[in-house]
């Protein structure tokens, strides 16, 4: 049922799902739904939920094998891409719908964690810096949010260009890591 829910919301929006599109997708009655669940926001909740701790405990992950930034920075992409392959429905969500989500103190959750995630980026951009492996004219905020974009971009792309996470992740870390100038030029 949740994963019914979380494509009708992926397609449609939150906000436009309605409980009875969600039960008659399950084919049960909708006052049925209510015995698995108390609101739609509750399905909501457990999808979203799952997503974010799935994405923070990588992070955490990341951080803590103690690698260099530019260990941890591919470590932070290289799960990020597997875990949106995941939750393509969560990111849908969040994407569709964030200025609801931002605003409901029942999600306040998300915006925690979206600033820990931030965190998490910029620290090891610049450690990257101070360390001499990256840039030091490089904009760690500016930086991160371009990075984070390009893999956030809803995953049905991957899908209609034949890429697979992994391939895109890698990829990512190539221009990243290596830019796209010759390096003979």
């Amino acid at each position: 049922m949740v994963r019914l829910a979380g494509e009708l919301f992926a397609q449609k929006g939150f906000r436009a799902t309605t409980v009875r599109e969600i039960a008659d997708a399950a084919g049960i009655l909708s006052g049925s739904l209510y015995h698995h669940f108390d609101s739609k926001e509750s399905i909501g909740d457990e999808i979203l939920s799952s997503f974010i701790d799935d994405v923070l405990a990588d992070y955490r992950g990341a951080v803590a094998s103690g690698g260099s930034a530019r260990e941890v920075l591919a470590q932070i992409v290289r799960s990020t891409s597997r875990t949106l392959g995941r939750h393509r429905a969560a990111l849908a969500m969040l994407q569709n719908d964030w200025s609801y989500f931002a605003v409901q103190p029942r999600f306040s959750y998300i915006r925690k964690a979206v600033s820990e995630i931030e965190r998490t980026w910029v620290t090891q951009l610049e450690r990257g810096q101070e360390a001499g492996i990256f840039r030091a004219d490089l904009d760690p905020k500016l930086t991160y949010r371009l990075l984070r974009d390009v893999l956030w971009i809803p995953s049905q792309w991957r899908l209609a260009g034949g890429y697979s996470n992994d391939q895109v992740a890698e990829g990512l870390l190539q221009l990243l890591f290596n830019g796209i100038a010759n390096p003979a030029s």
